[in-house]
Parts: C-alpha cells; structure tokens; sequence
C-alpha cells in the first residue's frame, strides 16, 4: 500500500502537480510527499520502489538450519541429556555441534521461533503416582457420599 502510494505520487510528480495537491490526493502528510519529491528527483520512480531489509545476514544459511532441525528432532536424550526437554542453552550447544556456529540466547530464541516456526511448549506437571482411574472411581462413589454427608 506504501510503495503504491508513492508510485502514484511518481506519476503525479512527472504530470507537474503541486506537492500539496498531491499530498491531498493520497492523503499523506505534506513533509511526505516533500521527502518522496527528493528521492524521486535524485533515483526517479524506482528510487521509490520498496528495497529489501537490509542487515546482518543471518549466522545459518538454509541447509544448516535444517541440520539443526533434523538433530533436534530426534530429542534431547540423542543428544546425551538426562532428560528429554530442551532449554535455550542444550539448543545453543546442539547447534554448535551441527554447524559450529555459536550462538546467543536471543539468537537461538529467533532460530527456533522464527526459523523453524517452533512455540514454547511447558511440560505438563503431574504426579507419576496420578492414578485415572482411581480418580474416576473416587468421584463416582466417595465423593457423592461424601457430599450427602452423615
């Protein structure tokens, strides 16, 4: 919607109209139409054209990431963990074995959210002598007996 808005005023500019008249037109802050005018002058229409994000590029390419993906999806105790979770940290280390790349923690937060589209997950907690089905059996006759009292 942004690069279309700034095309049209491209368009508009070349037909010679005012930068207040074409602020009007696209319903855009005169400042802007101003700023759109100087690039434009200076790169012409493309100037305006949206540009790909620029930034670091990131420290895994494509390949390596899905490495990355397949180790860890074989679980936390392939790895040599005691248990079969994963934390930040035994993520970080599994990805510097994979790829010998090291990471920070905010970095592999991004890689596992970003990247590989992964959530947070929290284990459940519950006891291991949780019973279901003495459970359902104390609901159905302790607990109305209890209810109805003495």
């Amino acid at each position: 919607m942004a690069e279309a808005r700034r095309v049209r005023a491209a368009e508009l500019f070349e037909q010679g109209r005012s930068s207040v008249e074409i602020a009007r037109m696209l319903e855009v802050s005169d400042e802007s139409v101003r700023r759109w005018k100087r690039v434009w002058e200076e790169g012409g229409a493309a100037a305006l054209r949206r540009r790909p994000a620029t930034g670091r590029p990131p420290k895994l390419d494509n390949g390596q990431v899905e490495r990355v993906r397949t180790a860890l999806e074989q679980g936390a105790q392939a790895h040599g963990f005691e248990a079969d979770l994963w934390t930040l940290e035994r993520v970080g280390l599994v990805v510097e074995r994979v790829t010998g790349v090291v990471l920070a923690r905010a970095s592999v937060w991004r890689l596992l959210t970003v990247r590989l589209g992964w959530s947070l997950q929290r284990p459940e907690r519950r006891a291991v002598e949780r019973d279901e089905s003495e459970i359902a059996r104390w609901i159905a006759h302790e607990w109305p007996r209890i209810k109805k009292g003495p």
